[in-house]
């Protein structure tokens, strides 16, 4: 026979079955892990997994976090945090869940104590070019609570409580009650701001998707989370709406036992399917120990009803920093059935600076990341640029100086004329540099000299 013939193999090429630890994102913790807490020690199932309990036994006061926390660290581990919680820019909000899954044997290397409980001995300097709103949300706003940068998509502001106050909070402006640091501007649930909102979103055709945030819709009622829903999906142009929380992160039992705030989400879901409209939940999971059997749960019953879950995270120090955490965070949330969306390089906030990394660093965790797992479910790492130029890859930038730690970016599509910078932690850099960041003329040239080097590339 002529043509082509197909190899003939004496026997299948075969692949080793994968060794055990790359399964480690399947071991989810399930069990009473809470009683490991002497305050939760007689706390059983069936009251952990109430949202109500949870929220009641929420704490708010660091002197009462500290008082719980009092059999399980050092006496000098209490006095670093007395220490960090005065100079922190958001209040305490800690959840039991959370509290929980802290390794209270060695705190200070924790991935979620590190989130929640700052320490004022890994406190550092806020970075030189640090502004208090330094994403510029508020310049966007048409109307208060609104902000709307890009053409076709708005950012709601709802309220501005949130179930947890996560430390490296870019809305520290507003979240939550004032600290000693800073005084916050109010958000809080009001009709009439939601009607002007509404309104400016009716009266723009361009406006297709928008983003319910602020805080957090954890804490709408079922009844306001569908009132927002409905009053969205009637506007002809919307064809997209995200609720975000932290939530399914920080208190799962929410989705499992306040049926009715889960039955209004399905309902706002359902509907907009009817409508043909795209309706998600949006969370914000950073590592993988926050995702329990618990969390698996509560994402099998929205996917039940249908409900299409989203995680964005941040890059944080000594938290999601590597590319194994990374590689095993994004694994776990494929696992229970959330789709990575973004990983953002940490915003310029207020009190936090020893959270942040460079931009290299998502460079080169994403290219690590990339390719373990299927591409939908691989996130994008992005800069959110200070000054209002919206997110962008992180390796899209005009010119990075490393040396400097100095990065500059476009947005075409969002404010065309303008150059953006981004700057990497000044404690990264160099020593002659780290001096040269200590002068403010001497910053200045940097910063000119970055923005002429982009001009240039451009």
């Amino acid at each position: 026979m002529n043509g082509l013939r197909l190899p003939v193999f004496d026997a299948l090429v075969t692949r080793p079955p994968s060794e055990q630890a790359d399964l480690r994102h399947r071991d989810l913790l399930r069990g009473a892990f809470w009683q490991r807490i002497p305050a939760y020690a007689n706390v059983d199932e069936r009251t952990f997994l109430d949202h109500t309990w949870q929220a009641t036994q929420t704490i708010t006061r660091p002197t009462k976090l500290l008082e719980l926390l009092r059999d399980l660290v050092p006496t000098s581990f209490l006095e670093d945090a007395e220490q960090g919680f005065a100079r922190a820019p958001m209040s305490v909000r800690v959840s039991p869940y959370v509290l929980s899954l802290i390794d209270w044997e060695h705190p200070y290397e924790d991935p979620l104590r590190i989130q929640f409980v700052p320490v004022g001995s890994r406190l550092e300097p806020d970075h030189p070019e640090l502004h208090l709103d330094s994403l510029h949300e508020q310049a966007d706003s048409p109307v208060p609570g609104l902000t709307h940068r890009y053409a076709d998509k708005a950012l709601f502001l709802a309220l501005d409580t949130c179930p947890v106050y996560c430390r490296y909070c870019t809305r520290s402006y507003a979240v939550g009650v004032d600290t000693e640091e800073v005084e916050k501007i109010s958000l809080k649930v009001s009709t009439e701001r939601w009607k002007r909102a509404f309104a400016y979103i009716a009266s723009r055709p361009e406006l297709e998707d928008i983003v319910v945030s602020g805080g957090d819709v954890y804490q709408l009622r079922a009844a306001q989370l569908e009132e927002i829903g409905d009053a969205l999906l009637a506007i002809p142009h919307v064809r997209r709406v995200r609720f975000g929380t932290k939530g399914p992160a920080i208190m799962p039992q929410k989705i499992l036992s306040d049926h009715a705030w889960t039955d209004a989400l399905t309902r706002v879901v359902e509907k907009g399917r009817r409508l043909h409209k795209r309706v998600a939940l949006h969370t914000h999971f950073n590592h993988p120990t926050e995702i329990t059997g618990i969390t698996e749960d509560a994402m099998n019953l929205l996917m039940e009803r249908g409900v299409i879950v989203r995680s964005q995270s941040v890059l944080l120090r000594g938290v999601n920093d590597s590319a194994d955490v990374m590689t095993q965070l994004v694994k776990r949330l494929g696992h229970v059935n959330v789709l990575p969306y973004y990983v953002y390089v940490h915003d310029l906030v207020s009190g936090v600076e020893d959270l942040r990394t460079s931009v290299q660093t998502a460079i080169d965790i994403e290219k690590h990341v990339r390719g373990a797992t299927a591409g939908f479910a691989t996130p994008t790492f992005v800069v959110d640029l200070p000054g209002g130029g919206g997110k962008r890859d992180a390796h899209s930038f005009e010119h990075y100086d490393r040396r400097t730690g100095i990065s500059v970016y476009r947005a075409p599509s969002v404010k065309a004329e303008r150059l953006f910078t981004m700057f990497d932690p000044v404690r990264d850099l160099p020593a002659e540099v780290r001096m040269r960041w200590a002068s403010p003329r001497a910053r200045a040239e940097m910063i000119r000299d970055a923005l002429e080097a982009a001009e240039q590339a451009g």
